[in-house]
C-alpha cells in the first residue's frame, strides 16, 4: 500500500476573493478613528491629505513588493517564509514571535472589541456586553474557518462590501456637507501649530491604518494561479483601498474641518450626526462594526497558517502543524490563536500590547521586502513571474522610509517603541530554548 499523503491547503481562492482579502485585511476600525490622530499632529487640512497621500503610495511600494515575494513563494506563511529562507530560522522566528503570538491575536482583541463596542451602540446593549459579545464573535469566525477557507471567505467577502458601503456612504455625506466651500477643509489651522518633526511621527499612524496587505501572503497557499492571481489582487486591492482612504480625509475635512477633525474622538459617527442626527451615528455604528468582524475574520485565517508553518518547522508546538484533510484547515492552529485573542479580551491586556508591537510589525514589514535583494542575489537563475517595477529603488524607499518613520515614532513615543523591540529580543532565548526542547524530544 502506498503511503498516504500529508495533508495540505487546497487552492480555492480567486482573483476577487484575494482583492477582498487585501481590501477587507486593510479596511478595519482605523480609517474611522485614526484620521483624528493624524490632524491633531499637522497644522491644515491640506498636511493631513498629503500625509495620507504619502502613506498610501509607500503602502503602495510595498504591496508591489509583496507581490513579488508571493509570485516566488506561493505559499503559506508569508513573511516567516521569506524571512526564514534569507536570513535564516532566527529572524523568521522572531517575527512569528512578535506577531502571530502577540500582534495578530492583540490585533483581534482589540478590533473584536471595537466590533462589540459599536454592535452593542447599534442595537443598544449596555457596555456589560461588549467582552461577551466579542468572545462571541471571535468563537464564531473560529467555527466558520474549521470548515475550510472558501466558508471563511464568504464570510470575509460579505462584510467586505458592507465595509466598502459604510466608506462610501461618508464619502458621499462628507463631500455633500461641503456645499462649494470645499477650498476652506484645507485651510491652516491656527489653532494647531505643529513642529515638523511631529508632522513626520504623524505618518506611522496613517502607516498603521494602511497595514493588513500583508494577510493575502499568509494565505497565498489557497489562491489559485497564485503568480498570475496575487500581484494583481495586491495592486488592485491595494488601490481600491489608497482612493477610499483619500476620499474619506477629504470628507472628514469638508464636513468637520481640520480643528473638528482634531478634536472628535469618533469622527466618522461625528460626520453621519450633522446630517442625520443620531440615527445617523446609529448607522455608521452598523457599518463600522461590519468592518471590524471583516478584519477580525481575515486576521485569524491569516494569523493561524503563519503558526502552522511556524509549527511544522518544530518552532511551535507540533498538533498546530495539523492541517485538517478534508477540509485544508489549519484546526489546531485557528483554535490556539482564537484562544488567545479571547484570554485578551478578558483580560483588558491588548491595548497595551498593540502599542507595543506596531513598531515591531513594520519593522517585519521593512525586513520582509528587504528579503527581495536576496532573492534577486542568490537566486537568480530562478525566474520569477512578477518582478517588481523600478528594482532596487522601489524596496529600498520603502525600507528606508520605514525606517526613518519608526525612528522619528521612537524618539517621540520612545516608551512603546523600546517595549517593541524588548518584546523581539525576549524571542531570542526562547528561540534557543525551545531548540533545546526539541532537540531532547527527538532524541
Amino acid at each position: 500500500m502506498p503511503a498516504p499523503q500529508p495533508a495540505h491547503y487546497f487552492r480555492r481562492l480567486g482573483i476577487w476573493d484575494a482583492a477582498m482579502i487585501v481590501i477587507g485585511g486593510v479596511i478595519g476600525a482605523g480609517i474611522f478613528r485614526t484620521p483624528a490622530t493624524v490632524a491633531q499632529l499637522t497644522s491644515s487640512g491640506t498636511e493631513v491629505i498629503v500625509l495620507w497621500t504619502l502613506g498610501g503610495l509607500l503602502t503602495l511600494a510595498g504591496v508591489l513588493c509583496y507581490a513579488e515575494l508571493g509570485a516566488r513563494r506561493p505559499q503559506a506563511g508569508g513573511t516567516y517564509v521569506y524571512l526564514r529562507e534569507a536570513f535564516g530560522q532566527l529572524p523568521a522566528f522572531l517575527f512569528g514571535w512578535t506577531m502571530a503570538l502577540i500582534n495578530y491575536p492583540g490585533s483581534v482583541a482589540a478590533v473584536a472589541t471595537t466590533f462589540a463596542d459599536y454592535a452593542c451602540r447599534a442595537i443598544g446593549l449596555p457596555t456589560e456586553w461588549v467582552k461577551p459579545v466579542a468572545v462571541g464573535a471571535i468563537s464564531f469566525i473560529v467555527a466558520v474557518n474549521l470548515f475550510g477557507i472558501r466558508a471563511g471567505a464568504l464570510v470575509q467577502n460579505t462584510f467586505t462590501v458592507l465595509k466598502l458601503g459604510a466608506v462610501a456612504l461618508l464619502i458621499v455625506v462628507g463631500l455633500f456637507l461641503a456645499r462649494g466651500h470645499l477650498g476652506l477643509a484645507f485651510a491652516a489651522d491656527p489653532t494647531h501649530d505643529v513642529p515638523v518633526g511631529t508632522i513626520v511621527g504623524a505618518l506611522l499612524p496613517a502607516l498603521f491604518a494602511y497595514g493588513g496587505f500583508h494577510y493575502l501572503n499568509d494565505l497565498a497557499g489557497e489562491v489559485r494561479e497564485p503568480q498570475r492571481t496575487l500581484p494583481r489582487a495586491l495592486g488592485l486591492g491595494m488601490l481600491s483601498v489608497v482612493v477610499c482612504y483619500v476620499l474619506v480625509n477629504v470628507a472628514y475635512m469638508a464636513g468637520l474641518g481640520h480643528a473638528g477633525l482634531a478634536a472628535s474622538t469618533a469622527p466618522a459617527a461625528d460626520l453621519m450626526r450633522r446630517v442625520f442626527g443620531e440615527s445617523g451615528a446609529t448607522i455608521i455604528a452598523v457599518g463600522i462594526a461590519c468592518s471590524t468582524f471583516g478584519y477580525c475574520s481575515i486576521a485569524i485565517a491569516g494569523g493561524a497558517r503563519v503558526l502552522q508553518v511556524m509549527s511544522a518547522d518544530g518552532m511551535f508546538f507540533r498538533p498546530i502543524a495539523r492541517i485538517e484533510p478534508r477540509t485544508g484547515a489549519p484546526q489546531f492552529a485557528l483554535a490556539a490563536l482564537g484562544g488567545w485573542a479571547i484570554v485578551l479580551i478578558l483580560s483588558g491586556s491588548f491595548n497595551a500590547l498593540l502599542n507595543y508591537t506596531t513598531v515591531g510589525e513594520w519593522l517585519s514589514h521593512a525586513f520582509g521586502i528587504a528579503t527581495i535583494f536576496w532573492y534577486r542575489k542568490k537566486l537568480k537563475s530562478e525566474p520569477s513571474p512578477y518582478l517588481v517595477p523600478g528594482y532596487p529603488w522601489l524596496p529600498l524607499i520603502f525600507t528606508t522610509t520605514v525606517l526613518c518613520v519608526i525612528a522619528a515614532t521612537a524618539i517621540d513615543t520612545p516608551g512603546d517603541a523600546g517595549m517593541s523591540l524588548v518584546i523581539i529580543a525576549l524571542g531570542v532565548p526562547v528561540y534557543y530554548l525551545w531548540r533545546r526542547r526539541s532537540a531532547v524530544a527527538s532524541r
